[in-house]
């Protein structure tokens, strides 16, 4: 009967292996279900990867892939810190809100002022604020040791229902006749997110996530505190004997990933999104997890794998659109992505064997 049995060190084949065969594996699993969803499966999977890349007007979707990636990018790289070091901030979602808020709130306190600092004081507001959101689960793992996936993932819900509370009462519109939601900050020039290129759409937003990805890359292969992390990572009894502090290392990760988160959201609320609204969290959050798990936590990988996500996301409308897929079988396609990385990546510390145990 088929066993797994433990290698007595990762495999480096599986481990380069997995991502390449958990992407195969989801796009036959996908066209199963878009068979059974009465739509050509081969066809849905071209237009998915194919059109945005290699149509007619793939000038336009270009663009729109940075666009997507860049805050799944930045919220990715704030996670797969912490967790190399142990620390699962599952609720970076949250924090996305939350810094999102406290940036589009600095603006809207200005309105309609028009000062130059006004943009640069609401991302230090957006970092602040995811920051803010990560130490709650953060000091609570430190001073009691509660679990960090539980309580973060308990705080996204708390972040939506302020959001849903901001929407209706502090932040809405006072000209908007009622309807929920903030003045849209693209129609207010000092706090809008400009666009860089014209014609694009590319904002600081991809600046921001490139940058994020050659810091991290750095952090990790030049710094201490990069050390610390990988160190605690592989081998958490040696990085005591070495002097690494736990609590401080966790408090680090939680407040890097959550700032990444916030500054995610405010990129997001004055750029393509424009305003506070009931709806303005679309799961990014969420969604960056499965980025950084497919890029192997590695700043270089995460850029490929957001891509490769925003590749899904703008390949996904499209086929909503020409295909008439339902909008929850995208959702469910990007699920099965990290299903099959989860999957494939036992491989790389696990084997399958088929025949009797052998000796010890």
């Amino acid at each position: 009967m088929p066993r797994l049995e433990k290698r007595p060190r990762p495999s480096l084949a599986w481990a380069m292996a997995a991502p390449v065969l958990a992407v195969v594996a989801t796009m036959i699993a996908g066209g199963l279900l878009f068979a059974a969803l009465g739509k050509p499966p081969i066809g849905a999977i071209r237009t998915i990867f194919w059109e945005p890349l290699f149509s007619e007007f793939a000038w336009y979707y270009r663009p729109q892939l940075l666009i997507k990636a860049a805050p799944l990018v930045l919220i990715a790289i704030g996670l797969s810190l912490g967790f190399r070091a142990g620390v699962w901030n599952i609720g970076a979602e949250g924090q996305y809100i939350i810094g999102a808020i406290f940036g589009a709130g600095v603006a809207l306190a200005f309105y309609p002022a028009d000062f130059w600092f006004i943009f640069p004081l609401m991302i230090l507001a957006a970092v602040a604020g995811g920051i803010l959101w990560a130490m709650i689960p953060a000091l609570l793992r430190v001073r009691f040791g509660t679990n960090e996936i539980l309580v973060s993932l308990m705080l996204v819900y708390v972040a939506e229902h302020i959001l849903s509370s901001v929407s209706f009462g502090l932040l809405r519109n006072p000209e908007g006749h009622g309807f929920p939601g903030s003045r849209n900050l693209q129609h207010y020039p000092p706090a809008s997110n400009p666009e860089l290129w014209a014609g694009t759409g590319i904002h600081w937003g991809v600046i921001a996530a490139v940058i994020a990805v050659i810091a991290a890359y750095i952090l990790l292969n030049r710094h201490i505190l990069g050390y610390q992390i990988r160190l605690i990572g592989q081998a958490p009894r040696a990085a005591r004997f070495a002097g690494v502090r736990p609590n401080l290392l966790i408090i680090a990760c939680m407040g890097i990933s959550g700032g990444l988160a916030g500054v995610a959201g405010l990129f997001e609320v004055s750029g393509p999104m424009g305003q506070i609204s009931v709806d303005f969290n679309q799961g990014l959050g969420f969604t960056a997890i499965i980025v950084a798990f497919l890029g192997r936590l590695h700043p270089g990988g995460i850029l490929l794998a957001g891509f490769l996500l925003a590749l899904t996301s703008v390949g996904g409308e499209i086929a909503q659109s020409s295909l008439g897929l339902p909008a929850a079988s995208i959702k469910a396609f990007q699920g099965m992505l990290l299903f099959f990385i989860l999957a494939t990546d036992m491989l790389s510390n696990y084997r399958i064997r088929t025949g009797g145990r052998g000796a010890a």
